[in-house]
């Protein structure tokens, strides 16, 4: 899970962009980076570290041009501490190509091979976004080429490289002195979308980001979403191309961006975020209200944040208090996208304080968005407990996460998973709640497709069903030993 942002504007548009990234910083805390093209010129700065502290006056002043791309990184492939795994990414040839991406490819091992063996090029870390734009540059340097390069040879060469990458990848890049290129992986597993702003002088400004908000908040319009395995060619005058790239393309949205990743202000596939949470609420009251007698519950509490949509929805289906029992410290980082187990387990007390006030002597009935590691959800258990809580019984708005993750969230060892292999019994006892409750499989699609006309999700860390088709045991078990931390 990354976030990018891409822009072809009339001014310059480096404050843009870096205003984009703020609003993008949820989605990853490891490193940040810019990149503007004036004209043939590229300017670069990237970062470890959030986007505040990224940027002083001096690299803004140094990002001059119309046309570029921002990133923030969560990193699910190579290293969070090092500095060179920072996006974007840069080749000098064909023409200089930059590039950022959100997702995770699958088929590094082949990609590597053929990169160095056939392709004779070289990189220097050991990111699948450097492998992406070598791939991109090297079908963009197997075209046929006249006297310049037309959005027909850049759409052929997406086209090719379709067939080779296997994963998820949502990309934005810059060609230097023609424009920017944006594409989608054929099953669309990563969001995009697209925006524009028609100016005074009835000229079109154009922008790409991972989320429906970044064009909001900067006055765009939401035109759609690319679609999967569609490419976006906009030169740097602002002339708009498109092609779809991809012989079978289908739409499987990552479920997981709607119970988690994504804010809820924003619209992803044609789908609010929001409306989604709510309806996983409703969803959750109804298996609630199976398990547990609603005169049993004195208040229902969502952990903050991403779980106070479904939250809401929980009490007032079951006709019980909603009350706030965390003090959330907004200055900590996200623990679940934190790197290591132990600063995960730090990082809760920090982030959260429960207001004995809230809890002392209550049945407590705690809404979390999902248990992953279940590191978080025990001690946020404990805290209440020790906040004077009579009983604690924990919820989840998604159901066990039973599998690893492959498609660029950082779940890649199914033995951190703690409902990998579990019974929903031996999982609250570990939690040390008074009572454990998941959502159903069934009822997470429907709460995020109903009314859509969208069919399929990603689904993948809940059912085991990777949407790619090539997932086998081997490749996760050699994920598993090459990134758990």
């Amino acid at each position: 899970m990354c976030g990018i942002v891409g822009i072809v504007s009339n001014s310059q548009i480096n404050q843009l962009i870096y205003d984009s990234l703020l609003l993008l910083q949820h989605r990853g805390q490891d490193s940040t980076g810019i990149a503007t093209m004036d004209g043939n010129v590229f300017h670069m700065r990237k970062s470890r570290g959030q986007v505040k502290e990224a940027y002083r006056t001096r690299d803004m002043r140094t990002l001059k041009g119309t046309v570029g791309i921002g990133h923030v990184r969560y990193a699910t492939s190579g290293a969070a501490d090092r500095e060179n795994e920072a996006q974007p990414f840069y080749v000098n040839a064909p023409y200089g190509i930059i590039l950022v991406h959100n997702g995770n490819l699958t088929n590094t091992r082949e990609l590597e091979k053929q990169l160095f063996n056939v392709d004779r090029r070289h990189t220097n870390s050991s990111s699948d976004t450097e492998m992406l734009l070598n791939i991109l540059a090297t079908e963009i340097q197997s075209q046929k080429f006249g006297t310049s390069l037309e959005p027909e040879q850049i759409f052929s060469a997406v086209e090719s490289l379709h067939k080779r990458v296997e994963g998820s990848y949502a990309a934005i890049a810059l060609i230097s002195g023609y424009g920017l290129l944006a594409f989608r992986d054929p099953f669309g597993i990563r969001p995009l979308v697209l925006g524009k702003r028609i100016l005074n002088d009835k000229k079109t400004e154009w922008m790409l980001a991972s989320e429906s908000l970044v064009l909001e908040n900067n006055d765009f319009m939401l035109v759609r979403d690319i679609n999967p395995g569609e490419a976006i060619f906009i030169t740097n005058e602002g002339e708009f191309y498109s092609k779809q790239c991809s012989k079978n393309p289908l739409l499987y949205p990552c479920s997981f961006e709607y119970v988690y990743l994504a804010r809820p202000d924003s619209v992803m596939n044609g789908i609010s975020v929001y409306e989604a949470r709510l309806k996983m609420g409703d969803n959750l009251a109804t298996k609630i209200k199976k398990q547990i007698n609603s005169g049993e519950i004195d208040v229902v509490m969502p952990i903050p944040d991403s779980s106070r949509p479904s939250a809401m929805q929980v009490a007032r289906q079951l006709g019980v208090e909603y009350r706030e029992g965390f003090f959330k410290n907004r200055y900590v980082g996200r623990t679940f996208i934190m790197p290591g187990q132990s600063q995960r387990k730090k990082s809760v007390r920090q982030k959260l304080n429960a207001m004995s006030s809230e809890f002392k002597g209550k049945n407590v009935l705690l809404v979390d968005d999902s248990i992953v590691r279940g590191t978080t959800s025990r001690e946020i258990v404990q805290m209440a407990k020790l906040a004077g809580a009579n009983k604690v019984i924990f919820t989840s708005a998604a159901p066990p996460i039973r599998f690893p993750h492959v498609y660029g969230i950082n779940m890649p060892s199914k033995k951190e998973l703690i409902a990998h292999n579990k019974t929903i019994l031996q999982i609250q006892k570990a939690l040390i709640a008074d009572k454990l409750i998941y959502q159903d499989i069934s009822s997470l699609k429907d709460s995020i497709l109903k009314g859509s006309e969208i069919k399929n999700l990603d689904m993948s860390c809940f059912n085991g069903d990777y949407v790619t088709g090539n997932i086998t045991d081997e490749y996760l078990n050699w994920v598993e030993t090459k990134y758990s931390s």
